[in-house]
Order: structure tokens, then C-alpha cells, then sequence
């Protein structure tokens, strides 16, 4: 099939100035933070979920809410507990009674995991089984209860914190669920300069007028865009070769790699790195994927797909550290990769 260049660049320009303004809109409540801000949107249009993590206080709940407001979408919180169940968040089938026959049946009763933008708030403060039950949404956008299927409104949208520090009453995520988060951002703390827009905003009675700028069928639309953009073969395998060198012994393992990395990403990791750099590559203006917009997406798409072993943890070092060797000894040309 014959591409239309000047229609691709058309729609590739037009997306730059849609991201552009969801992301002012968002800019509007959150200040600073743009890799973060930049790292949700870019989430949200690859069709993936993300994992946002920091200490309290930084505005991560904030900047999913104010999302939210951004985009004409179905909002949904859930407030993770210990003592939360399974059916709290997906629902479950209740007894009814028809008042004219008196005749009793079961009604299926949705949970608030039937939305189109969830906010999973600080995810790492429920049981093990209840991260679980978001795992079939999160994958196939469906919920299954009595054994009947239910699809979830497109498009489906996971946002969960969690709080690095306060590890008591914490259960850490199975490796299952972090594998289906296709980012995971770190929150960092704000600058001086930050910290007096915050001020200024938070103190002084400052109410800004978050608009909708986008709808949930044009983010569809969008999210089918993204996976029509090029990925030469070249490039694609460095994407390959990037996942391949977090595998421990493996062909393409650094160094580092087999010291310190118990288990390495899942194809998962390429998936994002293909996606993210597609975005990325649109936001610049091109419709064709760059070496550099793999690397860009790198840390967030991998970070939480390494799995450290005992001596990495002893020495206390941390898979972005493991990432970076990664990148700069994995390279881009295939002959030298040879």
C-alpha cells in the first residue's frame, strides 16, 4: 500500500499540536516535571498503563486528576487498602428482586475498575491478591466475573502511584503486573523556582479552568496512528538488542548484566521501546523512528523489567544504573553488534 507522505506529515503535525496542548493544559495545575508529564502522555497514546513512584506530596495523584479534566474521559479512583478485596474494584453479582413478580436473580454490579481512566492510588498498599485482579484489565481490557466476560470501555487507562519509603503495611508488586506497565516514572523533588510557582498557586486562592481538549475516540484514533509509523529494520533491532542485553549470559549481556541482574526484561520491554519511540519520534516532527528516541525511552520502559539478584542489591545498585552501561555498550550498528 502506497503511503501518502504529505498526509503522513499532515497527521504527524497535527498530533504535535494536539500533544502540545493537552500537555499546557496539564501544565496549568502541575508545575514542573515535564519529563513525568511528557512520560503519561506519551502512555496514554501508546495504549499502555504507567507506574508512577514517589515519596508523598510531589503531585502525582494531582497530575493524573488533572488529566483527567484535560480529556473527556471517564474517571475512576481507587484508594488501595490493605483490607481491600478482589470485588471491591471489580464488582460483583448482588441478589435483585423484580417488585411486580417477586421473582430474585443476580444483577452484576460494577466496581469502579470499570472506567476508561483509572487512578490506582498508592497500588503497593494492597494484598497481593487485589494487585492481581487488575492484571486481566490491564492486559486484555476485559473483567471476567461469574464466569462471564466483560469488555471495559476503550480507552482503558491504569495510573497507579506507590510510595517508595513507608515500607511497612507495603506489599511490593509481582513481577506480573509490573511487566504490564509500559512505563515507570520516578518523581523527583521540585527546584527552588518550582516550589515558589507551588506556593504561589496553592496559597493565594489560584483556581485555574482545566479545559477537555480531547476525546476518548480521538485518543483512539491517535493510539492507531502511532503503530503506522516506520521502524527501519536497523533500528528496530537495536530495540531487540537493547531487551536481549538485560538477559543475563545472554548473547548481547553486558558485563554489569551478569553481575548483578537476576532477570531481564520480556518482549514487553521491546514493545515499549517500539511504541514510546514512535511517539517520540512524532513529537520531533519525523514518521520514521531514531536510534535517540530508543534511548529516551529506555529508562522508563525497562527500569521495572530488571529483576536485581543478591549481590546488585548488596551493593546497592539500581537497574537505571544497569540500563545506562547497557547503553552505552550496546551499539547502534549492527555490524560492530555482530
Amino acid at each position: 500500500m502506497a503511503i501518502d507522505q504529505g498526509q503522513v506529515e499532515q497527521q504527524v503535525a497535527t498530533f504535535r499540536e494536539e500533544f502540545t496542548r493537552l500537555r499546557n493544559e496539564v501544565g496549568k495545575m502541575i508545575v514542573g516535571h515535564p519529563d513525568v508529564v511528557d512520560g503519561v502522555l506519551v502512555c496514554l497514546f501508546a495504549g499502555g498503563h504507567t507506574l508512577l513512584e514517589g515519596v508523598p506530596g510531589l503531585g502525582k495523584t494531582l497530575l493524573i486528576r488533572t488529566l483527567s479534566d484535560a480529556l473527556s474521559l471517564h474517571f475512576s479512583r481507587i484508594q488501595f487498602t490493605p483490607d481491600l478485596m478482589p470485588a471491591d474494584i471489580i464488582g460483583t453479582n448482588i441478589i435483585t428482586e423484580d417488585p411486580q413478580t417477586g421473582r430474585r436473580g443476580f444483577q452484576f454490579q460494577r466496581g469502579p475498575l470499570f472506567a476508561q481512566m483509572v487512578l490506582a492510588d498508592e497500588i503497593n498498599r494492597a494484598t497481593p491478591k487485589t494487585q492481581s485482579a487488575l492484571l486481566e484489565a490491564m492486559q486484555e481490557h476485559s473483567v471476567t466475573s461469574g464466569g462471564t466476560v466483560y469488555r471495559l470501555q476503550e480507552p482503558f487507562f491504569v495510573m497507579a502511584t506507590q510510595n517508595p519509603v513507608e515500607q511497612e503495611g507495603t506489599y511490593p508488586l509481582p513481577e506480573a503486573q509490573l511487566d504490564r506497565f509500559f512505563f515507570k516514572l520516578l518523581v523527583g523533588y521540585s527546584d527552588r523556582d518550582e516550589m515558589k510557582t507551588i506556593l504561589d498557586r496553592t496559597t493565594t486562592g489560584y483556581k485555574p479552568d482545566v479545559q477537555p481538549v480531547m476525546s476518548g475516540e480521538r485518543i483512539v484514533e491517535w493510539q492507531n496512528m502511532v503503530k503506522r509509523i516506520v521502524v527501519a529494520p536497523h533500528v528496530q533491532d537495536y530495540a531487540i538488542r537493547l531487551c536481549l542485553a538485560t538477559h543475563p549470559q545472554g548473547a548481547f549481556a553486558t558485563p554489569s548484566v551478569n553481575k548483578y541482574v537476576r532477570w531481564g526484561s520480556s518482549p514487553r520491554g521491546a514493545q515499549s521501546l517500539s511504541l514510546a519511540g514512535k511517539i517520540y519520534a512524532m513529537l520531533d516532527g519525523r514518521y520514521n523512528v531514531a536510534f535517540d528516541d530508543l534511548k529516551r525511552a529506555l529508562l522508563p520502559s525497562l527500569r521495572h523489567r530488571l529483576l536485581l539478584n543478591f549481590e546488585g542489591e548488596a551493593e546497592g545498585k539500581t537497574t537505571d544504573e544497569i540500563l545506562m552501561d547497557i547503553m552505552e555498550n550496546v551499539p547502534t550498528s549492527v555490524e560492530k553488534a555482530a
